[in-house]
């Protein structure tokens, strides 16, 4: 039986056709797909330098739908997200990359870290803290750390926040002797407040040796003295403390005003208050130098010569309260006023951020920075 070739003849140019057919089909698909993601890409770029997130956002989700395997344009998607307060939909984003089975270790890092950012930026403590764990021998270990410092922190969790602190001290990623000491510092005011007067004082001296530098455990250990019915012992520590950090002194001047007349020893101090007197001259050195002097007439002397110095408000009013203005009512309604309009300038002001306070912090309720406030006053910044 012959065997009938004709077929063949017929079959293969066919076979060729279609195969010819089919691949520019996938090929036209493939530069169509191509060309919406950088078109979508590209007009996302040119809305956000517009400052027009919203739409940024609409054209990176198109051009992820359209390339749904290319992670920079996940990471991309889920740092707008999170730019924008969208917290839930910055993690969904980086959860389905690390969903991937295909992702480098490299990526999948970085998607870690992204996550972690994502649970820190809304509040969500536990998990922001699980996230950064896992990057523990990553390329992204230091700045884990560094975060997880801060949750520390925000969570006063101070004997974490002193086994990491002294984690990063070691590896020479900064220098944390200064933090140490504040945390320290706040697990004494903790024992304090229980009454655990030397686990309080032995917390101190701790701090002290830390950063003998800083003047936080000196101040706060003069605080202890004073409660402990230690006045000269307490009155000594501020002196020794302004005498080796005279920048210290507004800080400290009205605790050693009270404790100079605790102690029968004002005149000492008050020569201490005016030798160090800083120029421009400090509002709270000034009142702690009048608050000293016995004849009212000196006090108001006082006043002047740091009005003489340095114009302020706050001076004027002290000053002008012992001047007679015409009638007790009258002057009465004067000095109310300006006690109202002087108020504001008495504040510390965070130079981080801007946040204003009555009380000096150490650490600023605002931004969370340490020894961010400058010891004088927002009338003398």
């Amino acid at each position: 039986m012959d065997l009938d070739l004709t077929w063949l003849l017929w079959g293969l140019p066919l076979a060729f056709a279609a195969g010819w057919l089919a691949s520019r089909f996938d090929l036209h698909q493939w530069r169509l797909e191509g060309r919406r993601a950088p078109k979508a890409v590209f007009r996302g770029l040119n809305q956000l330098l517009n400052e027009q997130q919203d739409r940024a956002i609409d054209s990176f989700i198109e051009a992820v739908q359209n390339d749904p395997d290319t992670s920079e344009l996940h990471f991309a998607l889920g740092n707008l997200f999170r730019r924008r307060g969208d917290y839930d939909r910055a993690v969904r984003v980086h959860e389905h990359l690390l969903a991937r089975g295909d992702l480098s270790q490299k990526d999948r890092d970085r998607a870690q870290h992204a996550l972690a950012l994502d649970f820190l930026k809304a509040g969500l403590l536990d998990r922001a803290e699980a996230a950064l764990r896992q990057l523990e021998h990553s390329a992204f270990a230091d700045e884990a750390r560094q975060a997880l410092l801060g949750i520390f922190e925000r969570a006063r969790d101070w004997p974490q926040a002193i086994a990491m602190a002294e984690q990063l001290d070691k590896e020479h990623t900064g220098a944390y002797q200064l933090r140490l000491s504040h945390f320290l510092c706040e697990m004494a005011a903790t024992a304090s407040k229980r009454q655990a007067t030397d686990e309080a004082m032995q917390l101190l001296e701790q701090a002290r040796t830390r950063a003998p530098d800083a003047p936080r455990p000196h101040v706060e250990i003069a605080a202890l003295q004073q409660s402990q019915q230690q006045p000269d012992a307490a009155l000594d520590t501020l002196l020794a403390l302004t005498a080796t950090h005279p920048q210290t002194l507004p800080l400290v001047a009205h605790p050693m005003a009270q404790l100079a007349q605790q102690t029968g020893r004002s005149q000492a101090v008050r020569a201490r208050l005016e030798q160090l007197q800083p120029t421009p001259p400090s509002i709270d050195v000034t009142e702690a130098i009048a608050g000293l002097s016995t004849d009212p007439t000196i006090a108001r002397g006082t006043y002047l010569r740091h009005l003489e110095s340095e114009a302020s408000l706050v001076m004027a009013a002290r000053w002008l309260a012992g001047e007679s203005l015409g009638g007790t009512q009258q002057q009465a309604l004067v000095l109310r006023a300006l006690d109202q309009a002087t108020q504001p300038l008495k504040r510390y002001r965070c130079a981080a951020c801007g946040f204003e306070a009555k009380q000096y912090f150490w650490q600023c309720p605002g931004c969370q920075n340490w020894d961010s406030y400058p010891t004088r006053r927002v009338e003398e910044l």
